[in-house]
């Protein structure tokens, strides 16, 4: 495959310099729903165990764009209910709050931020209306470091207080939360299993990226690194046991990407009715050849959802410009997850 010239996003890193077989369902079809009892604040509620498995076949089918390849939409088994795709398109802020270079989360005052990041969402729904827009905010828990540190793993954990505040952020607009790793020397198996609390909660997902993952010893930064299906299927391996346990709905794992070499094995990448995976097609550039990365990484290696990242200056300088959500709901597939630097 030939090289991509897309400019990529080296993150600041802190303190460093200051970035459908389909399965088969339990029912194939849905003309009765099976249903459970459950009490909740001593209220009796009626819970739904299984999807409506024609409407999210229709829905898997429009996100593909009509692909006539037989990529998309990607054989996987049924979600649990209460999925948040695809009858969602998340929207997300992505940034840290030690830093006003990591991306607009810590760059804008909190209400300014929140205000902004409605503003995108409401555009979203005016762009597809046929999936409802909805907030998050995307926040950098883990960041890879520069210097090794106390325990040698060239990644600092962010303070809980810090996810706290942001959950609070969160909740008056009624977002979703994402807690991203940047694991350095350490591993997705320990950096997650340290965010289970947190993870525990309904609204709190998972993104892992691969940029900073230096299996051999390299400085974070000093070159892009990588994970393997395995990586990310550790990731969904606590991620589903953290739904079964705590008798959630779906968690949604994002995974950055935007070279060839940043995701290895994907087609052994699982796939389980616990957690939904969407592979974020990230990078700065140039309309085309954003597009032409995303065809490459994202179009030709499904995994199970796509996203789309965005940055408000670095795609808008050296005569580029920004794509619109009107540009990029024509895009096989469409992107269902939204980010924004």
């Amino acid at each position: 495959m030939k090289k991509q010239a897309l400019v990529f996003l080296i993150l600041p890193l802190l303190f460093y310099v200051s970035s459908c077989n389909r399965g088969k369902a339990a029912d194939a079809l849905n003309e009765t729903k099976k249903t459970e009892t459950i009490k909740s604040d001593s209220i009796e509620k009626k819970v739904a165990l299984t999807i409506d498995t024609i409407d999210y076949n229709k829905r898997m089918v429009a996100l593909s764009n009509n692909d006539t390849t037989g990529r998309w939409p990607v054989k996987a088994p049924y979600p649990l209910p209460g999925a948040l795709l695809p009858y969602n398109r998340i929207i997300a802020y992505y940034g840290n709050l030690y830093s006003t270079r990591m991306g607009i989360l810590g760059e804008l005052p909190r209400k300014e931020m929140l205000a902004k990041l409605q503003g995108e969402v409401a555009k979203w729904q005016a762009a597809d209306s046929t999936v409802k827009a909805i907030p998050a905010l995307h926040y950098i828990a883990v960041t890879a470091q520069g210097a090794p540190g106390k325990n040698n793993m060239h990644r600092m954990r962010m303070p809980f207080k810090q996810i706290d505040t942001i959950l609070s952020w969160a909740k008056p607009i009624n977002a979703l939360v994402f807690l991203d790793i940047q694991v350095g020397h350490s591993t997705v198996k320990s950096e997650v299993a340290e965010l289970e609390k947190y993870l525990s909660m309904p609204n709190v997902h998972l993104g892992i990226d691969p940029e900073f993952s230096m299996k051999n010893g390299e400085r974070p930064g000093s070159k892009i690194g990588h994970f393997t299906a395995a990586d990310i299927n550790d990731a969904i391996d606590i991620l589903a046991n953290i739904v079964r346990k705590n008798k959630l709905t779906p968690k949604v794992l994002v995974v950055h990407r935007f070279t060839q070499g940043m995701v290895k094995n994907y087609k052994e990448i699982k796939t389980v009715p616990e957690v939904q995976i969407v592979m974020d097609m990230d990078g700065f550039g140039s309309k085309v050849l954003k597009k032409d990365s995303y065809m490459s990484y994202i179009y030709r290696e499904p995994v199970q959802f796509a996203g789309f990242k965005l940055f408000y200056k670095n795609d808008n300088k050296n005569d580029w410009k920004m794509y619109s959500p009107e540009e990029l709901v024509k895009f096989t597939p469409k992107p269902i997850y939204i980010q924004y630097q």
